[in-house]
């Protein structure tokens, strides 16, 4: 196990190279593979809030910039170490396949992590200060017993659509330290039915490990079909949304149906074929509605960042 986890890949053989002893293990922990999708979709905030043309004044960049390092590296990377330590995963997880053993201070790392970040949020705006001490709450009670909210179904769901999907764009917005106006707060509001639709997508391929360990997820809960009948609801109340918020900013929306149709070319025949598929299925398909996110995060921005 041990082998395999350290000469998975060459990017492994060349980490573990560089890096003496288990630091590489921290690293991977932290699983950076997803760094660039959580930075994709916490500039969307940022674009929103300078627009396009703000973007190429490099309007806010440097504070921006500052902010998203302390959200993707400390907040981001400090949740999903500490979600390893209490989770003890022996299969792969999400952006981390085969993980390695885990390090002996992951732990203690993992609260300097989320902590450092905090410290780092007070030389920005008030409500970016905000937004890390929300979500750094919502990172230990979601992870850490005895709350470990991510074992409770429907209050895991909770965390991550308002946490994730809401709060991550809205602070790169707040690192401006522009006022929200109700339009583009529509506009963020609809990413908290987007992310409640994809979370339980994320669980679909763990389950059987899910419930040797006794946790009691989402997807768990509602099962393989109802959890795709969310999906695909929680999809269609979002562009919904999106679509209400171009109505207040008057812009026009029709590009709002691309994802829309993005996300029920993936949901749709993933739901009809749900009982035959094995976990390493559901995986893949979870990966297409990573990308139909991302599909939804570029439309979103070219009908409301001006």
């Amino acid at each position: 196990m041990v082998v395999d986890a350290r000469t998975r890949n060459a990017w492994r053989r060349w980490g573990y190279r560089l890096l003496p002893g288990e630091v590489f293990s921290y690293v991977l922990h932290m699983r950076p593979a997803e760094w660039p999708i959580m930075a994709g979709h916490t500039l969307v905030g940022y674009v929103l809030a300078v627009g396009f043309s703000g973007v190429v004044r490099g309007a806010w960049w440097w504070q921006t910039l500052g902010g998203l390092a302390i959200w993707v590296i400390f907040l981001n990377g400090g949740t999903l170490a500490i979600n390893s330590v209490f989770d003890k995963d022996e299969g792969d997880i999400g952006y981390l396949n085969a993980p390695p053993p885990l390090p002996r201070h992951l732990l203690a790392f993992s609260v300097a992590l989320l902590a450092g970040g905090q410290l780092l949020a007070f030389a920005l705006p008030p409500a970016f200060q905000v937004a890390y001490a929300v979500c750094f709450l919502l990172s230990i009670l979601y992870s850490v017993p005895p709350f470990r909210f991510k074992a409770v179904a429907g209050v895991d769901w909770v965390i991550n659509m308002w946490g994730f999907g809401t709060l991550t764009p809205f602070a790169a917005w707040a690192a401006t330290g522009r006022p929200l106006d109700a339009g583009h707060a529509l506009v963020l509001l609809g990413f908290c039915p987007l992310f409640a639709g994809l979370y339980p997508l994320t669980q679909l391929y763990q389950m059987e490990e899910d419930r040797r360990r006794g946790d009691r997820t989402l997807a768990l809960l509602l099962g393989l079909r109802a959890s795709l009948g969310v999906a695909i609801g929680c999809a269609t109340l979002a562009i919904g949304l999106f679509g209400w918020a171009a109505a207040v900013l008057r812009v026009r929306a029709w590009l709002l149906g691309v994802p829309l149709a993005a996300w029920l070319a993936v949901l749709v025949p993933w739901y009809r074929r749900r009982e035959v598929l094995i976990p390493a299925d559901h995986q893949r398909r979870m990966y297409r509605a990573l990308a139909a996110w991302a599909m939804t995060d570029l439309a979103v921005l070219l009908v409301f960042a001006r």
